[in-house]
């Protein structure tokens, strides 16, 4: 462990996964809680078409994934207040177009080196001091938003008709709810990938859930067992040579398994 430490670029992996771990944590907490998983996949998945968009142009791959990510996360909350029956083939659609003009772009953009696997699946070690700038900016504008926020977020995740009925603007907030999610995705794709995004995003607030009902707390605990799974799975793609991002999500799912069959174990035996 020592030995992988002294390296710059393990230095500034382990960096961006703790910071990362922060922002997964709070809002994957929301994700799992008001179940809104598949539409954090279809945004995920979307955002592969901004990264790709943004090669072709030359300008940073995150920055067009910020921007695709934000764009699909407003379609699919204006959406689906309008045409609740219509959500899931919304979600599906943006989902595959996003995926398919990535692909297109990504394979048009000649003289670029970086295999398109690296935003599919993510390579923590490739992360430069910038995207640790960057990471670090979205998880202060993610936390500052739910502070100011919390309580209304709260209400709209626990009961939706009962926010409505208390004059809160529940569109409004589910539309920024959203728009968190899409920044949170951008923070995770360098981390494990868009493909594995969704893993990081619910398992740790999951296991989670199993030992707390309040919202805060199982926040803190989302974090830290995020931020466990990713130094844990850094450090097993360092010994292994496996992908970064398969052994940050393996670990993680490794762990889901082993707490709730304990879980499990546990109720028969109260039982």
């Amino acid at each position: 462990m020592l030995e992988a430490l002294q390296h710059e670029f393990m230095q500034r992996a382990l960096l961006a996964g703790l910071l990362a771990s922060i922002a997964c944590g709070v809002i994957g907490t929301y994700v799992v809680v008001k179940r809104i998983v598949f539409i954090s996949g279809g945004i995920s998945h979307a955002s592969l078409g901004g990264v790709g968009l943004a090669v072709f142009l030359g300008i940073p791959p995150l920055l067009g994934a910020v921007v695709f990510s934000l764009l699909s996360a407003v379609i699919i909350g204006l959406a689906s207040d309008q045409r609740r029956q219509e959500e899931d083939t919304l979600i599906g659609t943006i989902w595959s177009v996003g995926m398919a003009v990535g692909i297109i772009f990504l394979s048009a953009s000649r003289g670029y080196t970086v295999d398109p696997a690296t935003y599919l699946f993510g390579n923590i070690n490739w992360v430069s001091s910038g995207d640790v700038y960057t990471i670090l900016l979205l998880d202060a504008l993610i936390l500052a938003t739910v502070w100011m926020l919390y309580k209304e977020f709260l209400a709209i995740t626990l009961d939706e008709e009962f926010a409505q009925l208390r004059g809160l603007p529940v569109q409004l907030l589910y539309l920024i709810l959203l728009c968190l999610v899409a920044l949170t995705v951008v923070v995770m794709i360098q981390v494990v990938g868009i493909i594995l995004v969704i893993a990081l995003l619910t398992i740790p607030p999951a296991i989670g859930r199993w030992f707390t009902s309040r919202l805060h707390i199982m926040m803190l605990l989302s974090c830290l067992l995020g931020a466990a799974f990713i130094v844990v799975g850094i450090f097993v793609s360092f010994q292994t040579d496996w992908p970064s991002g398969a052994s940050i999500v393996l670990t993680s799912a490794t762990a889901y398994a082993v707490v709730g069959g304990f879980r499990h174990l546990r109720l028969k035996i109260q039982g």
